[in-house]
């Protein structure tokens, strides 16, 4: 795969979909690379040239000294378009990928159309909770925090039904670099965008799975509440709807996409 030399990385990106189609980016969540949305790949590329890429930390790209922080990760897609020479692009981003396209959105809007958030909230989770966390893994890697990260990732009965695509998924997991998911994990601890996310200006549309115990349904009713004229849709599912409930995720983010 292509590598993208940024300011002061080297940023893996895949490229699919023909060259005059609208650019769409796909921003991934934490603990996982570009194949995160392989349920999207085929169908999207049809419609948009999919630029989908491994943040700073995770597969391919390189693993910078953290920590990190949202607004730095959200400035490498910013660099990544100017590489590829990019103007406006259209934005879809997941979890840790949905925190940076609000600061985009806040603080990039010219270079996007228009933003789908999915699966995110203005302050996920708690200090504590992504301390602990941090410490899990500096003290005995990624897989002792894997069984517990899934579970939350896909509901009991998707991973009972689903044992191969649970399987493929937690293997991104538990390949992404320590020192890279720490410095994330960092990130996602540190940004709080309630104040500021009301100046998000472009079209939006919010995606939120019905049992996701991360980013549940409430914290995306306060973006809908929060961001002028967004739009919300709930699916079956936990975190990872785009996986879980793939195909009314594909129809609902074309749909608003398209229109």
């Amino acid at each position: 795969m292509p590598f993208a030399n940024l300011p002061d990385l080297k940023l893996c990106y895949e490229w699919s979909g023909a060259g005059h189609l609208p650019v769409l980016v796909l921003s991934n969540g934490l603990g996982t690379n570009l194949h995160m949305w392989n349920s999207q790949a085929e169908l999207f590329s049809q419609h948009f040239r999919l630029l989908r890429f491994d943040p700073r930390g995770h597969g391919q790209s390189s693993v910078t000294v953290g920590p990190y922080t949202i607004e730095q990760l959200a400035w490498d897609i910013v660099h990544l378009l100017d590489a590829l020479q990019i103007d406006r692009a259209y934005f879809c981003g997941l979890s840790m990928g949905g925190l940076i396209g609000m600061f985009l959105g806040t603080n990039a809007a010219k270079r996007f159309h228009k933003l789908v958030l999915c699966s995110t909230a203005a302050k996920i989770g708690t200090t504590e909770t992504w301390t602990t966390r941090i410490q899990t893994v500096q003290k005995s890697g990624m897989n002792a925090v894997a069984d517990a990260v899934i579970e939350r990732w896909f509901t009991a009965g998707f991973r009972a039904q689903y044992p191969a695509e649970v399987k493929r998924v937690r293997a991104m997991l538990e390949a992404t670099s320590a020192e890279g998911y720490i410095a994330s994990c960092a990130a996602v601890r540190d940004s709080d965008q309630r104040d500021t996310v009301g100046n998000v200006q472009l079209p939006c549309l919010i995606v939120v799975g019905s049992e996701d115990p991360g980013t549940p349904p409430a914290e995306a009713g306060f973006l809908k509440k929060t961001i002028t004229g967004a739009q919300l849709v709930e699916l079956p599912g936990s975190h990872l709807c785009n996986i879980e409930s793939r195909d009314e995720f594909n129809r609902h983010v074309l749909q608003f996409l398209l229109a």
